[in-house]
């Protein structure tokens, strides 16, 4: 196989592991389908500017295009780099990167005290997982309360109002999984101030 295939053959794997098509790749990267199926087929070359567009555009870098060895992954994910979103009293992180595809992960850190807010909030209409990884926290679903400790996971649909507190005295992390992933604009904070 020549280098050229390689790396088309790396470009369709990543295109695909994100669920993209031929077109939104090329509209995402400024080229043209056209050029885009003749590099996945290996009939031409990339130009570095090309090939730093397309990279850009899968979220990678071009050396992730270039190295055979990764091509059915994006990569680690270091938990220093993991991208922060502000809670009220909580930290969570993304852990699913963009683009999405099937599903939204996100890790939560919860002091003594700390919640995702003062109201409940709800999101899209997709299934929803919540596993408490390390210590306690109440999870407050359509006025229900459910204490849910350390492996303790639950299921539930995230148009559902919802709210996790730690009412305990140490500090509590939690994973949520969502399947879809909910669009920025399905967010629906019950409080401004959320």
């Amino acid at each position: 196989m020549t280098d050229d295939q390689e790396l088309g053959q790396r470009v369709a794997q990543f295109r695909e592991l994100r669920g993209l098509s031929l077109r939104a790749l090329a509209a995402a990267a400024g080229v043209s389908s056209s050029f885009l199926s003749q590099l996945e087929n290996g009939r031409t070359n990339a130009s570095v500017a090309s090939l730093r567009k397309i990279a850009a555009a899968l979220g990678v870098t071009p050396a992730h295009l270039l190295d055979a060895s990764n091509g059915h992954t994006r990569g680690v994910l270091r938990a220093a780099d993991r991208p922060t979103l502000p809670l009220a009293g909580a930290e969570k992180f993304v852990i699913s990167q963009e683009p999405l595809r099937n599903l939204e992960i996100y890790s939560g850190s919860f002091p003594a005290g700390g919640s995702t807010g003062s109201d409940p909030y709800s999101h899209g209409n997709a299934q929803e997982f919540l596993i408490v990884v390390a210590g306690t926290v109440v999870l407050e679903l359509a006025g229900e309360r459910y204490e849910m400790h350390k492996d303790d996971s639950i299921e539930f649909l995230s148009s559902v109002p919802h709210r996790i507190v730690n009412e305990s005295d140490a500090e509590a992390e939690v994973l949520w999984i969502n399947s879809p992933p909910t669009a920025a604009e399905e967010f629906h904070p019950t409080d401004a101030a959320v």
